[in-house]
């Protein structure tokens, strides 16, 4: 062979040799933006639920840490298919929850729940998630009332609640409690979290001898009451201004929770008309593509989109929506009705399989 024909192979040698990189790097480039594309296709919280006998992802009797508001089961409850249901995302499926799987990833860090009631339902459940994984490991506990903090030794993992019914400061006064709309002093404890999941609203529309403040302050006002929907909007504002000056996007990732339901009288906003929660046994048919969000829901988005730093919307408004079947109705270790909060083990699973998809993904 001779040079000018050994050139004339290593040139075409050389343009297969391109071709074929360029080849190989357009099937990574597809099936990475197929990847992103199948991320973006797929929203979590959209989707349905379904009959999975796998359920529920542990016994609630055999959780000690249980309170007896949410323990349907020692208190009576005796259909058991509300702990059967699964929720599908429409594109994807979520992983299951490994506890410890969660306690490895988040070793020596700080979890805490900032809320009402509904933060404690949700704080309740995944303390015995974490139990039902590792049940003979020691758990510190630590506080009490509207401040606990239970601690998983071995892995230096403390999960906390902190109650804050408005997240806005309540203050005495010589006049009587002033809700300050403008005033967030707790934030100093908050900050210090490696996860921060926080909610508000249950409280908002009390009245009467429930109703924890007897006036409201905006600025140096001071009224006996307003529009509440738009004190919602401005205690929400408070909050959102200080996860804007204060939160390290870097040390700490926060979440919100959306608004939960409650299903008296049907459910929250357009459901048609039952007496209460206390004979359902089933969700609602169909899927989260159907249906509408309550006021507060939309009062929240708002103040979300001025907000500068990471926070994801733990959207679990339209989902719960569905589950009229997963409340303690009359199986709540309290006098009456309570279509409000919800059953442990239950719903507030679902929350925590969410929290953490979104953690570890």
């Amino acid at each position: 062979m001779g040079v000018g024909t050994k050139k004339y192979a290593w040139v075409i040698v050389a343009i297969c040799l391109y071709q074929w990189l360029c080849m190989a790097n357009a099937r990574k480039s597809v099936h990475h933006n197929a990847q992103n594309d199948e991320k973006l296709r797929c929203n979590i919280y959209e989707g349905k639920w379904v009959l999975d006998n796998s359920y529920p992802l542990y016994d609630s009797l055999a959780c000690p840490h249980t309170r007896r508001e949410f323990d349907c089961l020692k208190y009576g409850r005796l259909d058991h298919q509300y702990l059967k249901y699964r929720w599908q995302p429409h594109n994807c499926d979520l992983p299951r929850f490994d506890g410890k799987t969660f306690l490895r990833k988040f070793r020596g860090k700080q979890i805490m729940f900032i809320g009402d009631s509904i933060s404690l339902n949700q704080w309740q459940s995944l303390v015995c998630m974490l139990y039902s994984a590792v049940p003979h490991i020691k758990i510190l506990q630590q506080g009490s009332g509207s401040y606990n903090n239970y601690t998983f030794q071995d892995y230096g993992v403390s999960v906390l609640m902190f109650n804050s019914q408005y997240l806005v400061d309540i203050i005495e006064e010589p006049i009587g409690r002033v809700l300050n709309l403008n005033s967030l002093k707790n934030g100093d404890i908050w900050e210090n979290m490696n996860v921060l999941v926080f909610n508000t609203w249950l409280w908002w529309y009390r009245g009467g001898p429930k109703q924890p403040w007897d006036y409201i302050q905006i600025g140096n006002k001071k009224l006996k009451d307003m529009d509440r929907m738009h004190a919602f909007k401005l205690g929400l504002t408070t909050w959102a201004n200080w996860v804007n000056t204060k939160v390290s996007p870097t040390k700490t990732k926060v979440f919100f929770q959306g608004i939960s339901p409650s299903h008296y009288n049907g459910a929250a906003w357009n459901e048609p008309k039952v007496h209460n929660c206390g004979n359902e046994t089933q969700p609602i048919k169909g899927d989260t593509y159907k249906i509408g969000l309550p006021q507060p829901s939309y009062v929240l988005q708002d103040v979300l989109k001025n907000i500068t730093k990471p926070v994801h919307l733990l959207n679990i408004t339209a989902l719960s929506h569905l589950r009229k079947d997963a409340h303690p109705s009359s199986h709540n270790g309290l006098k009456g009705m309570d279509c409000t909060h919800w059953c442990v083990a239950g719903l507030p699973d679902t929350w925590n399989e969410l929290l953490y998809t979104t953690l570890i993904t």
